[in-house]
């Protein structure tokens, strides 16, 4: 596989410390934040290509993030995490654009899956894309 980049961003402090040791320690590039602001400020600057994204977070919640991500970078795969279970906000975030969905507390082996099946299905639309760009280029030409 190849290597990809990974952005946490949860609330609680805690949580996202021991998930960005156990990411690194799995050799994943990974970078964590507090907050949906924090995340769209480092999705216009060096996107990811993974979001890890709490669905509970103080001031811009997860699905208000996840908008503005799709927004900036439709590309970039979000998985959403929450610690709570309700259907009706993975249903929404799913709508939204996220790639899946995960219950806190997560088994870092299954985030790990995830996160390469989000990888793979970002490299796919950006080689589908590539090859439409070539496509019109050559009937240009």
């Amino acid at each position: 596989m190849d290597e990809f980049s990974v952005l946490l961003v949860d609330d609680e402090r805690e949580f996202l410390e021991t998930l960005l040791i156990r990411l690194l320690k799995r050799r994943i590039k990974v970078t964590g934040v507090n907050s949906g602001k924090e995340a769209l400020k480092i999705l216009k600057e060096t996107p990811p290509d993974v979001v890890v994204l709490d669905v509970r977070m103080q001031g811009v919640d997860g699905l208000q993030t996840l908008r503005e991500i799709k927004k900036i970078r439709p590309l970039v795969e979000v998985i959403m995490l929450t610690g709570h279970a309700n259907l009706e906000v993975a249903a929404e975030g799913m709508e939204a654009g996220a790639f899946d969905y995960l219950m806190k507390p997560i088994d870092v082996d299954e985030l790990l899956y995830k996160l390469e099946d989000a990888f793979k299905r970002k490299k796919i639309q950006e080689q589908k894309i590539r090859r439409l760009e070539e496509e019109k280029g050559s009937e240009r030409g």
